[in-house]
C-alpha cells in the first residue's frame, strides 16, 4: 500500500486541477453567470477608461495643505493704521476658527446641508442632477458639494461640461481623504468667488457691507451665503427681490435644521438687505504720488505678479509699514497746488486734459482712461455735444450735466478765444458743481511742480507731491524730475569754503568778476541776480543770507571748484561738472536728493538715505525688507525691568565735519530771519532754508525746515521755459512752505537747533564780521550785533584796538538812481540802497 500511495497522490492534485476549470467550464454553459462575467469585464474596462480619460494627469491634492492664496498688499502709515492696498483682487485670508458658527451653517445650508456626513460626493443630488440634465437642453446643471467647489476653485478650470464634473468628484473624494472637514471648509470660505471683485467671506462682507464677519448680523450672513450661485446677479440693487427671496430660503432651511429659531428666522427675513456702495471704508486707499512711489519700489524689490516670485506685490500678501503722515501729506498737496493755481491765474484755460471719442460708449471710454482728480470738487468730464448757448458734458459713472457758455469764459491762451468756442466733443476738461446739474469750467495749470517733507534724524519721507494729481501725470517731480538747483546750491559751496579755513565772519568782495574761458569765447562775467553789480566787502553770512552770485563764485574761485564739487556728490545731490557756473546751480538734482542734503545739515552732516518704506513683513510676519532690519530687543516690554531704555545708535557716515553743517544751518537761520526768506519769519518758531531762482527763471525753489521736518519744493514747467521776471522763489516757492508749515506743524513745539561738540558762539558785528565786547544780541533780527558759530581757534582774536572792539556804524547810503528805461527797481537795487540788509 506505502508503494501504491504516490500514484494515488499525484492522481488526486490533478484530478483537483481540473476540476476547478471544469467548474468553471459547467458555470460558463449557464446563461447568468456569463453575463455576470461580462458585466464584470465591462466594470473593469470602465474603470480604465474612467482612468485615462479623467482621472489621469489629475492635480495632486497635497498641495492644499500648504496652499498660499494670491493676497494683496497691505500699506501702514506711521502710526500702523492701513491706508492703503495693492489689489486686483479683494482677498482676505482668515482661519476657520475666526468664522461665526452661524456663517458658517448659513453656508451649510445653502451649498451642502450634509457636508460633516458625506465623504465628498452628494450621490441622491447627483441622480437628480442627471435626470434633470437629460430632460433638459439647457446649461447643465450639478449637485457640488463644497468639497467640489473647493476642487474646481483650486484644482481645476471653471469649464462647464460632464468631463469637469467628474474629474471634480474624483477629486473630491481624494481631498477628503487627505484634509478634514474643517480645513476643506477654511479653503471654501477663503477661496470662493462672491462678486464685487472680491475672494472670500470676509472680502465679501466688507464689500457688500463694510463690516469683518464677526460683526455681521443674521440677514446679512444670510445674504452673503446666496451668493456662490450667483454673484453677480443677486449682488446688484436691481435684483434686490431675486435677492431677498434666495436669502428667506436659506433662513428657512437654516431654521429646518434647527440652526437658529423661529424668531431669528422671522426677524431676519424683515430685515432689508443693506448692501453698501462704498466698499471697504476700513481702508482709506489715500493713493496719490506717496503710495505710488511705495508701490514702484516695492515692484523694483519683490515684482508685480505671483509670477515674479512668492512676495509680489498684487499676490504676495506683504504687509508695509511706510512713514507716510496723512496729514502732511494732505497739506503738502494742498500747499503744492494752491501755489501752482497762484501762478496759473490769470493766464487763461491751458485747454483739454485729453481727448476721446463722443460716441454713444463715450463713459466707458472716459472710466477706461483713469484720469480723475482729487481737489475742491474738482471733476473730470468728457464734453459730449455742444450748442451756442452750453456743452453738454458727461462724467465716468455715467451721469451728465450742462456747462452754461458763461461759466466757461476764461480766455484760450494759445488763440486767444474763449475756452467755450475752443472746446469740441471729446475733450477731457475739469469742472466744478455750481448747483441745479451745472457746472462751471477750471483749469488744470499748466506749471507744475514738486513738495518732499523728510525727517532730519532718521531719512524718513513723511509726505510726496509729485504734481497736481497723479492720475492727471503719474510722473513724480519729487524723485524723477531732474532740475537745476539755482542758488539751493549755494550751501555747499560755502561749507567747503568752511572746510578750507574760511569762517562765515570772512569778508568777500561782492563786486565784478569775470573769467578768461580762452580766445573763442573770451571773458564770462558773473553779475548777481536782476543784473546787479557789486555792493563791496561783506561777510560770507550775508553773501548767503542775501544770495549773492558775485560773492559765491569768487569764493568758489578762491577755492578752486574740483572740492566743491566733491562736496555736492558726497551729499548726494549729483555727479556735477567742476565749472564756476556749477557753484551757483547749474547742475541738475531732485527735490528728493536736495531736500535730503539739507536734512543732512541739520543731521550735523551725518549720512541719512531718503525712505518712503520703513520695512515690508510676509504674509506671515517675518521682516523681508530691508535685508539688514534688526527687532529693537526690550522696546515692546509690558513691564519695566528696571535697565535703561534701549536707545538707538547714531547711523550713516559722517559725510560732513559736524561743525561745518552746523555753522551753515547757523547761517541759513539767517535767511530766513532777514534774508530771501524772509516772508517766513512771522512764524515764529526756529527756521533755516534758502531759496532759489535759476536762469530764466525756469524754476523756483525753496528748501529748509525745522530740526524735526526739512522740506523741499520747486515750481517750473516740465518742458523748461520762462516762468516771468518777477517769478523768484522767494515770492513763489517759499509761501509753499510757510501754508505747508501752518497747516501741518503750527502746533508743534519749537525746538531750536542744536550745536555739535566744539563748536564756540562769539559775538561779532554782522556787518564787518569783526569780535564785539561789552555789547549782547537783541532779538531784533536786524540787530548789528549777532551770535556767530566758530570753529576752534578760528573765531577772531582778541584785540587792543578800539575801532575793531566798537561795532562799526554803517553809512547811511543815498537811494540810487532808478536808470531809464525800466518800468521799477528791481529787488537787487533796493539790497545795495541799504548796503543788502533787510
Amino acid at each position: 500500500m506505502a508503494a501504491d500511495s504516490p500514484p494515488d497522490f499525484r492522481l488526486r492534485l490533478r484530478r483537483d486541477s481540473n476540476a476547478v476549470i471544469a467548474w468553471f467550464r459547467d458555470m460558463w454553459t449557464r446563461r447568468w453567470f456569463r453575463w455576470l462575467g461580462y458585466v464584470a469585464l465591462a466594470g473593469v474596462l470602465f474603470l480604465a477608461l474612467v482612468w485615462v480619460l479623467f482621472a489621469r494627469n489629475l492635480p495632486s491634492v497635497d498641495q492644499l495643505r500648504d496652499y498660499e492664496p494670491p493676497l494683496p498688499t497691505m500699506v501702514r502709515d506711521a502710526e500702523g493704521k492701513p491706508v492703503h492696498s495693492y489689489a486686483r483682487e479683494r482677498r482676505v485670508q482668515l482661519e476657520y476658527s475666526e468664522y461665526p458658527q452661524l456663517l458658517v451653517r448659513a453656508y451649510l445650508a445653502a451649498e451642502d446641508r450634509t457636508f460633516f456626513s458625506h465623504g465628498g460626493i452628494d450621490y441622491p443630488g447627483i441622480v437628480s442632477a442627471i435626470i434633470t440634465n437629460l430632460s433638459s437642453s439647457g446649461r447643465p446643471i450639478g449637485a457640488s458639494t463644497i468639497t467640489q467647489q473647493v476642487a474646481k476653485n483650486l484644482l481645476l478650470t471653471g469649464e462647464v461640461s460632464y468631463r469637469r464634473k467628474i474629474r471634480e468628484a474624483i477629486l473630491a473624494m481624494r481631498i477628503e481623504d487627505a484634509l478634514t472637514k474643517e480645513q476643506i471648509l477654511e479653503l471654501y470660505l477663503n477661496e470662493i468667488p462672491l462678486g464685487r471683485r472680491s475672494f472670500g467671506v470676509q472680502a465679501a462682507s466688507r464689500a457688500y457691507f463694510d463690516k469683518d464677519v464677526d460683526q455681521l448680523q443674521l440677514h446679512e450672513m444670510a445674504f452673503l451665503a446666496i451668493l456662490p450661485k450667483a454673484p453677480e446677479t443677486y449682488g446688484r440693487a436691481r435684483n434686490a427681490d431675486k435677492a431677498i427671496a434666495r436669502r428667506n430660503f436659506v433662513l428657512d432651511e437654516m431654521y429646518r435644521n434647527d440652526w437658529i429659531t423661529a424668531a431669528q428666522r422671522d426677524a431676519a427675513k424683515a430685515m432689508p438687505l443693506g448692501l453698501t456702495d462704498s466698499g471697504n471704508r476700513a481702508i482709506a486707499q489715500v493713493g496719490g504720488y506717496y503710495m505710488e512711489e511705495v508701490r514702484r519700489q516695492l515692484i523694483a524689490e519683490f515684482g508685480e505678479t505671483a509670477d515674479k516670485g512668492p512676495h509680489s506685490v498684487y499676490a504676495g500678501g506683504l504687509w508695509v509699514r511706510t512713514a507716510y503722515d496723512g496729514k502732511m501729506q494732505a497739506a503738502a498737496a494742498n500747499s503744492l497746488r494752491r501755489g501752482l493755481l497762484r501762478y496759473d491765474a490769470g493766464k487763461g484755460w491751458s485747454g483739454p486734459i485729453a481727448t476721446i471719442e463722443a460716441d454713444d460708449q463715450w463713459a466707458s471710454r472716459l472710466a477706461s482712461s483713469f484720469i480723475g482728480i482729487d481737489y475742491d470738487g474738482w471733476r473730470i468730464a468728457a464734453v459730449i455735444s455742444k450748442s451756442a448757448g452750453a456743452a453738454q458734458i458727461g462724467f465716468a459713472d455715467g451721469t451728465t450735466g450742462t456747462l452754461p457758455a458763461g461759466a466757461a469764459t476764461l480766455g484760450y491762451r494759445k488763440t486767444g478765444g474763449s475756452a467755450f468756442s475752443a472746446m469740441r466733443p471729446g475733450d477731457l476738461i475739469a469742472v466744478k458743481a455750481t448747483g441745479g446739474g451745472s457746472y462751471a469750467l477750471k483749469n488744470i495749470p499748466e506749471v507744475s511742480g514738486g513738495f518732499m517733507a523728510e525727517s532730519p534724524h532718521s531719512g524718513r519721507i513723511y509726505a510726496m507731491q509729485g504734481g497736481f494729481d497723479v492720475r492727471l501725470s503719474p510722473f513724480n517731480r519729487a524723485t524723477q524730475a531732474e532740475r537745476q538747483p539755482g542758488s539751493t546750491i549755494k550751501p555747499f559751496v560755502y561749507a567747503t569754503a568752511l572746510d578750507n579755513g574760511m569762517t562765515p565772519a570772512t569778508l568777500i568782495v561782492d563786486g565784478p568778476f569775470c573769467v578768461y574761458q580762452g580766445a573763442r569765447f573770451g571773458n564770462k562775467c558773473f553779475r548777481n541776480f536782476g543784473g546787479a553789480g557789486g555792493s563791496g566787502e561783506h561777510t560770507m553770512r550775508w553773501g548767503l543770507e542775501q544770495s549773492r552770485n558775485l560773492m559765491t563764485v569768487k569764493t568758489a574761485s578762491q577755492i578752486g571748484m574740483e572740492p566743491i564739487v566733491e562736496t555736492i556728490q558726497t551729499m548726494g545731490i549729483g555727479k556735477h561738472e567742476p565749472y564756476l557756473s556749477t557753484a551757483l546751480g547749474a547742475g541738475s538734482t531732485t527735490v528728493e536728493k536736495i531736500t535730503n542734503a539739507f536734512a543732512m545739515l541739520a543731521n550735523h552732516g551725518r549720512e541719512l538715505k531718503p525712505r518712503v518704506i520703513d520695512y515690508a513683513q510676509d504674509r506671515r510676519g517675518k521682516v523681508i525688507f530691508p535685508a539688514n532690519w534688526r527687532a529693537c530687543e526690550g522696546c515692546n516690554k509690558k513691564d519695566w525691568d528696571g535697565r535703561p531704555m534701549p536707545r538707538f545708535a547714531k547711523s550713516g557716515k559722517q559725510l560732513m565735519d559736524p561743525m561745518t553743517a552746523y555753522q551753515v544751518v547757523h547761517m541759513l537761520e539767517g535767511v530766513v530771519q532777514r534774508g530771501t526768506a524772509v516772508r517766513l519769519r512771522d512764524l515764529g518758531v526756529p527756521l533755516f532754508g534758502k531759496t532759489g531762482t535759476t536762469t530764466g527763471p525756469n524754476d523756483v525753489w525753496f528748501v529748509g525746515g525745522t530740526p524735526d521736518v526739512v522740506a523741499g519744493v520747486y515750481i517750473g514747467y516740465d518742458q523748461p521755459r520762462n516762468m516771468g521776471g518777477y517769478a523768484q522763489g522767494g515770492s513763489l516757492a517759499a509761501p509753499i512752505f510757510k501754508q505747508f508749515f501752518d497747516e501741518s506743524l503750527a502746533d508743534s513745539q519749537p525746538i531750536p537747533f542744536t550745536a555739535p561738540k566744539g563748536v564756540r558762539m562769539v559775538r561779532i558785528d554782522r556787518q564787518s564780521g569783526r569780535r564785539v565786547y561789552g555789547s549782547w544780541p537783541g532779538t531784533d533780527p536786524k540787530a548789528s550785533i549777532i551770535w556767530e558759530a566758530f570753529k576752534p581757534e578760528s573765531e577772531p582774536r582778541r584785540t587792543i584796538r578800539e575801532e575793531e572792539i566798537k561795532p562799526i556804524k554803517t553809512q547811511r547810503r543815498q537811494a540810487a538812481p532808478t536808470q531809464k528805461g525800466k518800468a521799477g527797481r528791481t529787488d537787487s537795487d533796493f539790497l545795495d540802497d541799504r548796503g543788502g540788509i533787510i
